[in-house]
């Protein structure tokens, strides 16, 4: 007779591995989120980008990039805190 235990429900999160499993320093990783956050806070009033926002279709992948490396960050806390 099989019996089937409950799975625990994953999280979209749980599913991503961590950069620093991947081989990138933690201190990397944070650093990238860091200047991604900074990046989107827009401290120059849209003065200095890396793709003017105003070039179809690619003019926010720069802030796509920046989200991106923000939620690699804390995705590496959350999974550096639940370790522990």
């Amino acid at each position: 007779m099989n019996i089937k235990k409950p799975q625990e429900k994953k999280s979209f999160s749980d599913s991503i591995a961590p950069l620093s499993s991947k081989g990138w320093p933690k201190w990397a990783v944070y650093l990238f989120s860091l200047l991604g956050f900074i990046y989107l806070l827009n401290p120059t009033a849209g003065i200095l980008e890396l793709l003017p926002d105003n070039l179809p279709w690619i003019g926010n992948i720069d802030e796509g990039a920046a989200a991106l490396a923000m939620w690699y960050g804390f995705l590496e806390i959350r999974k550096t805190r639940k370790k522990d």
